[in-house]
């Protein structure tokens, strides 16, 4: 493979350390929600059963007399914009309306607890928008009704561009609540030069070939799934003693020898150096290691399935200007608006237009820059094949912190002990 070019600023501006903040800001009291990688378009998965649906009558109810104030205020996480916001500065421009952008959301426990009791109280919390993840507190936020129902005649750029897929994810079928600002997946990366076999499924994770030289994922949930999956288990209607069959599978790779360790975001080092060859992987990850550093590293899918998570745009019940903030929701699902935010986070929107629409910015650059865009719209990695929806998974639901707690102490012993 030739060395790819000297990367676009778009691609260096901080972006490797973006994504350990956002990697680490998925704790979820010492279980992570989810993974982070790229977003993807046309996304599936398979999981659970989505949010309880509202009374027939709660979105009428709840939009009835919402008029604009010509403002809105827009709670994200850490370096998910570019930090000019040029996508905020036009949707200003377009409508007139102002946007407060703080980038306040570190985790999700947190921030719920931070909001729950003003939201109890019916209080405003000082924002009209916010992303959040598909997970605990998610459901959390669902079943306390904490967040407004979305009126989908408000949304007609979602309903022409996004991905009809995305009304099927399993969290919030329908997109009661929410829809989707990113989603990411976790597979398998491996090193070519060290693996010349082609790899194609989690058993090649339990490979004693590569003892010494495999890394897994720290996070439980993530390990967890991988262990289930291994198995044929689908994660998403495991029981404990599916938890305790996939804590014996992983316990396995370990007593073997075959682990090198367990990894938070460093695993990206660590395959880069060689200190090992074959990891547990976020594709977005790869996607900028291979971008950045010149490297050549494969990023799969396995067959028996991999993880997908999703953050997603929600109004709290309790906001101020909740028309300005989903006309802003609305205004990202504009393809041009859509593939700028892309080009930026390299996280690909849920707009399958975006991809095309990137190529035509590349088109009007040259040289780095234009080889730079043309590599994130080509990019499997950023633009999967439709058919590796179907093997992503989402992760559990809990339905009580007890839950939680048995699956912690099935899982997190791996890691520690």
């Amino acid at each position: 493979m030739s060395q790819p070019p000297t990367p676009h600023p778009a691609v260096l501006r901080g972006l490797t350390q973006r994504r350990f903040d956002r990697r680490d800001a998925l704790k979820l009291s010492g279980l992570a929600a989810l993974g982070t990688a790229l977003a993807a378009c046309g996304v599936k998965g398979q999981g659970s059963p989505g949010a309880s649906a509202p009374a027939p009558d709660a979105v009428a109810k709840y939009w009835s007399g919402k008029t604009s104030n010509g403002k809105v205020n827009f709670a994200n996480w850490p370096l998910y914009m570019d930090p000019k916001h040029p996508e905020l500065k036009k949707f200003t421009a377009a409508t007139g309306v102002q946007v407060g952008y703080q980038e306040v959301i570190q985790e999700m426990g947190p921030w719920f607890a931070k909001v729950q009791p003003q939201l109890k109280a019916g209080q405003d919390i000082g924002f009209d928008l916010m992303v959040i993840t598909n997970g605990i507190q998610f459901k959390q936020f669902v079943d306390a009704g904490f967040l407004a129902p979305l009126d989908h005649t408000k949304l007609p750029n979602y309903a022409a561009n996004a991905d009809p897929a995305y009304r099927n994810e399993a969290f919030d079928r329908g997109n009661v609540y929410t829809v989707p600002w990113t989603s990411g997946m976790t597979g398998i990366a491996y090193d070519p030069k060290k693996i010349t076999r082609p790899i194609t499924k989690l058993a090649d994770l339990w490979d004693p070939a590569f003892k010494g030289k495999v890394g897994m994922f720290s996070d439980t949930q993530e390990l967890g799934n991988f262990g289930m999956l291994a198995l044929g288990i689908d994660p998403a209607k495991s029981t404990p003693e599916d938890w305790k069959k996939a804590a014996g599978k992983l316990k396995e790779q370990k007593s073997a020898g075959v682990i090198r360790n367990y990894y938070d975001q460093s695993y990206v080092d660590a395959l880069g150096k060689g200190e090992v060859w074959i990891t547990q992987a976020w594709s977005g990850d790869i996607f900028q290691k291979n971008v950045s550093d010149g490297t050549d590293l494969k990023f799969v899918i396995p067959e028996e399935g991999g993880n997908i998570w999703t953050d997603n745009f929600a109004i709290p019940v309790t906001a101020k200007n909740p028309l300005d903030a989903i006309k802003l929701i609305d205004f990202f699902y504009q393809v041009d608006i859509a593939a700028s935010l892309a080009e930026y986070i390299n996280y690909v929107c849920p707009v399958p237009a975006a991809k095309e629409q990137i190529k035509k910015d590349a088109a009007a650059k040259s040289g780095d820059d234009r080889a730079t865009l043309e590599a994130v719209a080509d990019s499997p990695l950023v633009f999967p094949a439709a058919g590796d929806y179907a093997k992503l998974h989402y992760f559990r639901d809990f339905a009580t912190p007890a839950e939680q707690q048995e699956y912690q102490s099935i899982f997190e012993p791996i890691v520690l002990g």
